[in-house]
């Protein structure tokens, strides 16, 4: 749960950056999280999570 918390906070930053410095259009970044949104109610979620989780694991903590 705190991973995937911080992977929003961590991409919304970023697309928040990329909004204000023009390289992204309001009209792609609404396009961007409305497929992150169905993306999630696929059967892709689950893989994708799996995934994500896997390499926060495989980071090594200092």
């Amino acid at each position: 749960m705190a991973v995937t918390v911080s992977l929003v906070f961590l991409f919304g930053l970023i697309l928040c950056f990329l909004l204000r410095s023009r390289s992204l259009t309001p009209a792609a970044a609404f396009t961007a999280a409305m497929f992150g949104f169905f993306l999630a109610s696929t059967g892709a979620a689950g893989p994708i999570n799996d995934m994500t989780a896997a390499l926060v694991h495989a980071i090594p903590n200092p």
